[in-house]
């Protein structure tokens, strides 16, 4: 009798990485080219440094290449775009870009309907860990009479605020809450006791900042605070081309990063 090894043959994934240029672009580009599972087949940007090792379009409608996802880090203005060309290929989308418009988002949950997407404000293991145990700490410390804020700090070349991660935060915590809490930004034109049912945002930008998020649950006499913090982008690079991974080859919906990690 003859016994012959069998080997799984796996396919090499195909992606398209938006806004390959960006600093985030780069980072994904650097941890991918160490990858055998996932290759980068073509980049888009509005400029082409000519330093990558895969061509290189101006825009996502021009894109002549064929894949299995595309990876974005670009812009909220490219997003409108990049969604439309999804839907029209067929193509999933790992969509990373933060600091979109309500109309976008709504976009985008459209889109799920004819394509698979995945929307994540933040792709790292650790943030999406968080969001659970911060669901299990509201449920606890709230009811208790415990004030919620979170404070968040980025580099100051960042555009958006609150952060798209602090904002993910909030709601979490809200849904455990029956979304009774409101959101408050900004303090300085009242003058009144702080309401029970709000949740504090506040955003630092300054220096070189790669993302930090404290939740602190303030009761009477105690203090929780629950940090993470993320010293290099890799953390999200990584997570996002997971989600690549994970998406290639999925049917249209929403997805987001506990289907990627399987929580």
């Amino acid at each position: 009798m003859a016994f012959y090894n069998v080997r799984k043959v796996i396919e090499m994934i195909k992606v398209i990485m938006h806004g390959c240029n960006g600093k985030m672009g780069q980072t994904v580009t650097g941890l991918i080219a160490a990858d055998d599972e996932i290759e980068i087949v073509a980049g888009v940007d509005a400029f082409d440094s000519g330093k990558n090792t895969y061509p290189v379009f101006q825009s996502i409608e021009l894109c002549t290449m064929e894949a299995d996802a595309v990876i974005d880090f670009s812009s909220a203005p490219a997003v409108d775009g990049l969604l439309d060309y999804c839907v029209s290929k067929g193509l999933p989308c790992v969509l990373c870009t933060t600091g979109l418009s309500e109309e976008q988002l709504q976009k985008a949950e459209e889109a799920s309907t004819k394509t698979a997407v995945l929307k994540s404000a933040n792709m790292s293991l650790g943030i999406n860990m968080f969001l659970k145990l911060l669901k299990e700490a509201a449920g606890i410390l709230a009811p208790a009479g415990f004030d919620i804020e979170i404070v968040e700090k980025h580099h100051n070349k960042k555009l958006d605020a609150p952060s798209g991660t602090a904002l993910a935060l909030a709601d979490s915590i809200n849904e455990e809450l029956d979304n009774s809490y409101e959101y408050v930004y900004d303090r300085s034109g009242r003058r009144e006791k702080r309401p029970v049912k709000e949740i504090g945002l506040s955003a630092v930008r300054g220096g070189s900042i790669v993302g930090e998020h404290d939740v602190i649950f303030a009761g009477a006499d105690e203090v929780i605070t629950f940090s993470h913090t993320a010293y290099s982008k890799a953390v999200f690079g990584k997570g996002a081309i997971e989600a690549a991974k994970f998406l290639a080859g999925k049917p249209a919906g929403k997805y987001d990063m506990s289907d990627v990690i399987g929580k």
